[in-house]
């Protein structure tokens, strides 16, 4: 019999600690041995998520990583902004590995990352140490590594609808524009104004225009690709669903280029990589599409008159976004088949 991979979550009471524990629930070589909550230590994960019954009901732990290591192999860190960059230090001394669904390690610098993101940045040699894991870009770095930097939600929708074009040289970095659409899942599950029932049903809402925090991680891996130096603007609105993430992305195409060499160029970049699925030319995917996936479909319309294309990529904000992608870094990580634990088909509708 394998023996399976010990897993601890450090945040198992955000949404995204609870979308580990469903996914990991049936990963063939995944075990999840402590779910960890320091705000809820002590009281079972089910008073919190009735739905959890029969698969975990336990009491939860607090964060001590010492029995955290006598427990688990690797840790998952659904924990918000700010908090992993003071725990991840003390996991890595005991000798855990990591998988960091927080912001707090994509970006490189730490005065780029307290002008984003309002808080103390992680000491510079951690900054460094964390490999940016999306899987479908940097794959190959992520192989065989102790410690990883899960890819936000908006960033992994945005990068997997521009990478191609924009590692082709096919469009003008330039011209980027993003238009980006999620759940309400995306904000947490804190209440707060902004998700009052009242305040976000039949509404629709622009919310921090020019200011929202995965900008400059957008901005970083776009630049790496391009070559150069990339800024875009990049728009978020806010809709009342509560799973999935939109973006339209918009650029003027470099030279002659139709509809069919933009689909050709996306799946032959994509090629192998089980999670990324191309429409044919005409047909654009839509967030019901992706539900409860670990999927990024990804459509296009290109504009002879303006010159521009239009790129449309749907993720499930929760899975392809957070957990899921998590969970296929994890695959990658110990060298497994990343689509291992991941194999199902989105719910519909």
């Amino acid at each position: 019999m394998t023996t399976k991979v010990k897993i601890a979550i450090i945040g198992s009471t955000g949404y995204g600690g609870v979308e580990l524990i469903r996914l990991l629930a049936s990963h063939p070589l995944a075990e999840i041995t402590s779910v960890i909550s320091s705000s809820s230590a002590g009281t079972p994960i089910t008073e919190g998520y009735p739905h959890l019954t029969a698969i975990r009901e336990e009491l939860l732990d607090d964060v001590v990583p010492a029995d955290i290591k006598a427990k688990a192999d690797v840790v998952f860190l659904a924990t918000p902004a700010g908090v992993a960059g003071k725990l991840v230090p003390q996991l890595l001394e005991v000798g855990l590995k990591i998988i960091d669904l927080s912001g707090d390690f994509r970006l490189k610098s730490p005065g780029l990352y307290e002008q984003w993101y309002k808080k103390p940045a992680a000491e510079p040699v951690y900054l460094e140490q964390a490999v940016f894991g999306l899987s479908e870009i940097y794959g190959e770095k992520v192989a065989d590594q102790g410690f990883i930097s899960n890819p936000g939600c908006y960033p992994t929708a945005t990068l997997l609808g521009l990478a191609p074009a924009v590692k082709a040289g096919w469009i003008d970095p330039a011209t980027i524009i993003i238009d980006a659409k999620s759940g309400v899942s995306g904000a947490g599950r804190g209440a707060s104004l902004g998700t009052h029932y009242s305040e976000l049903n039949e509404n629709f809402k622009a919310y921090k225009l020019n200011q929202h925090q995965h900008i400059p991680e957008i901005e970083m891996v776009l630049s790496d690709l391009a070559s150069e130096p990339v800024v875009v603007t990049f728009s978020t609105h806010l809709v009342p669903m509560t799973r999935g993430i939109m973006s339209t992305m918009y650029a003027k195409i470099n030279g002659e280029r139709s509809l069919e060499e933009f689909v050709e160029l996306y799946r032959s970049f994509y090629e192998g990589r089980s999670f990324v699925r191309v429409r044919p030319g005409g047909q654009l995917p839509a967030t019901k599409e992706v539900w409860g996936s670990n999927y990024c479909d990804i459509g296009f319309a290109v504009d002879k008159r303006t010159g521009r294309i239009t790129i449309v990529s749907v993720i499930d904000n929760l899975v392809k976004g957070a957990a899921g992608q998590a969970i296929q870094n994890l695959n990658l990580m110990m060298g497994w088949d990343e689509t291992l634990g991941l194999q199902f088909v989105p719910a519909y509708p």
